[in-house]
């Protein structure tokens, strides 16, 4: 299951999403003998590598593929790393939700059955890739695009990812999505880099 989903989905929409993944997701059977080891889709070739505009997401990437079919608007692969905290953070806020909503059958309302607890656990995961994603707009200066265009790939199967990965441990991934240099940070660098250009050394020789 590869995720092709919004960028920008609040917290308050998370316990409807859930409802939604779970219903369309299939139960991952808890497997304490595996270990977390996704295999990470191979980069793709060619694009042109992006510098990082702030101090944020160490360790990541991001590539321009190439322009898309509408003026200023360009493809871009993500390599990055969901923070294994605010995976934990996203399924407490999402269990909670779930059991104060939940209404199993065979269980009393509010109890959260022990075979959904696996989709909880995909769910957080995948909230959270979304997030870095977000993150990855504000650090390589970039914007998103609204609707459906704006929605991001992550090239990995979550099932995948989820098959004994343990509660807090930090997830890479790679994700591409469609969008948009943010005109104002690439002006502003555009125009540092011609006044750096543009101060010359002058050696002064004493006579």
């Amino acid at each position: 299951m590869k995720l092709s989903v919004p960028l920008f989905l609040g917290l308050a929409a998370q316990a409807t999403a859930f409802t939604t993944f779970s219903s369309q997701s299939t139960i991952i059977p808890s497997s304490p003998t595996s270990l977390y080891a996704a295999e990470l889709t191979p980069e793709p070739e060619g694009g042109e590598e992006l510098t990082k505009v702030t101090s944020s997401m160490e360790g990541s990437r991001m590539k321009n593929m190439g322009a898309g079919d509408d003026e200023g608007v360009y493809k871009f692969w993500l390599s990055a790393t969901a923070d294994g905290a605010q995976i934990k953070k996203v399924r407490t806020t999402t269990e909670k939700e779930a059991s104060r909503k939940a209404n199993f059958p065979g269980f009393r309302k509010g109890q959260v059955p022990p075979y959904a607890q696996p989709q909880i656990t995909g769910f957080a995961v995948q909230e959270a890739i979304i997030k870095t994603c977000e993150q990855s707009l504000e650090a390589y200066g970039l914007e998103s695009l609204s609707g459906s265009a704006g929605e991001v790939t992550v090239n990995e199967d979550v099932k995948d990812i989820c098959k004994g990965y343990k509660v807090g441990t930090d997830v890479s991934f790679t994700a591409t999505y469609m969008g948009k240099f943010d005109a104002n940070i690439h002006t502003e660098s555009a125009t540092e880099e011609a006044e750096d250009d543009s101060v010359v050394d002058v050696e002064v020789v004493a006579e």
